[in-house]
């Protein structure tokens, strides 16, 4: 029988480094680039991400405080509430965000990226490759 841990700690392998200091809506973020700054110990890690097109970036949404369960989706009062697990909410149970991003350039320990709805000082938890 497999059995969860009551509870865990995840500790960041990075942090993003980007010219947006305050959060906005999803939609702001399309085209925009920023940097994840991955910490040294994780720079072998990252053999061969280079090759990679798109990547999934999973963060930390250290700015967002509590959660409801039922959010607007995108914050639009015209939209029906929906359950924040059926929404992309940044004011979730483990506040753990996901962004398919483009890959534009491996420089060490940098990783220059588009499309990533994060802002400057978010936590890098995991990377992963993405293929269509």
């Amino acid at each position: 029988m497999n059995t969860l841990p009551l509870s865990f700690s995840i500790e960041p392998i990075g942090i993003v480094r980007s010219e947006v200091e305050k959060t906005h809506p999803p939609d702001y973020f399309h085209g925009r680039t920023c940097c994840l700054e991955i910490y040294p110990e994780f720079e072998e890690a990252l053999d061969g991400i280079e090759h990679e097109e798109f990547i999934l970036v999973l963060f930390y949404f250290h700015k967002s405080e509590g959660y409801p369960l039922k959010v607007h989706p995108r914050g639009d009062h015209k939209r029906p509430l929906r359950g924040v697990l059926a929404t992309c909410s940044p004011r979730r149970p483990n506040f753990i965000g996901v962004t398919r991003c483009r890959l534009i350039e491996r420089r060490g320990v940098f990783l220059e990226v588009k499309d990533l709805d994060a802002v400057n000082g978010t936590p890098v938890i995991d990377i992963k490759p993405y293929r269509l």
